[in-house]
C-alpha cells in the first residue's frame, strides 16, 4: 500500500534535478576529524599539482573546485580552501588540508583536530578548450 505513495511523491518531485528521494547531495555542514598532508609536487585528483603553499584540500565526496569553510573547533580559527583531491583515506577523517591550510587553522603540531566544514561556494563551471591559454592575469597581460 506505502509503495504507490513513495512512486507517486517521487513522481510529483521530479524535475530538472531528479527525485530527492534517490538523488544523494553532499552535507552542506560537517563535523569530523581533519588531518594535514605534504605530497609536494604531486599530481592531485584535479590533473594540478600538489603545492603545500596553497589553500587546498581533499575530501571524499565533495566536487572539485569546491570552496569550503574549515573551522578548527578547538580554538576558533578557520580558513577558507578549495577542494583539488580526493581523500583522505584514513579512517575516521572527513578532510585533509595542505600544510599551509594546517598552519592557518592551528594545527601542524597536533596533526588531527576537529572541525566544522561548511560549503561556501560552488565548484566552477568547466572550462571550456583553450581557455587557461587565453586567461589573463592580474596586471593585465597573457600567461
Amino acid at each position: 500500500m506505502w509503495r504507490p505513495a513513495v512512486v507517486t511523491v517521487c513522481a510529483l518531485s521530479v524535475g530538472e534535478l531528479g527525485c530527492s528521494l534517490f538523488r544523494k547531495e553532499p552535507a552542506r555542514v560537517q563535523v569530523g576529524l581533519a588531518s594535514w598532508y605534504d605530497l609536494q609536487g604531486r599530481p592531485t585528483t584535479s590533473g594540478e599539482r600538489f603545492d603545500r603553499q596553497e589553500l587546498t584540500a581533499a575530501h571524499r565526496s565533495l566536487p572539485l573546485g569546491t570552496r569550503v569553510l574549515v573551522t578548527n573547533l578547538a580554538n576558533g580559527r578557520s580558513v577558507r580552501v578549495r577542494i583539488n583531491d580526493r581523500g583522505p583515506f584514513a579512517r575516521g577523517r572527513v578532510i585533509d588540508v595542505s600544510r599551509a591550510a594546517a598552519r592557518r587553522l592551528g594545527m601542524v603540531g597536533a596533526g588531527t583536530v576537529r572541525v566544522r566544514i561548511e560549503v561556501v561556494g560552488p565548484a566552477p563551471p568547466p572550462a571550456v578548450e583553450g581557455e587557461a591559454r587565453y586567461r589573463r592575469t592580474r596586471r593585465g597581460g597573457r600567461r
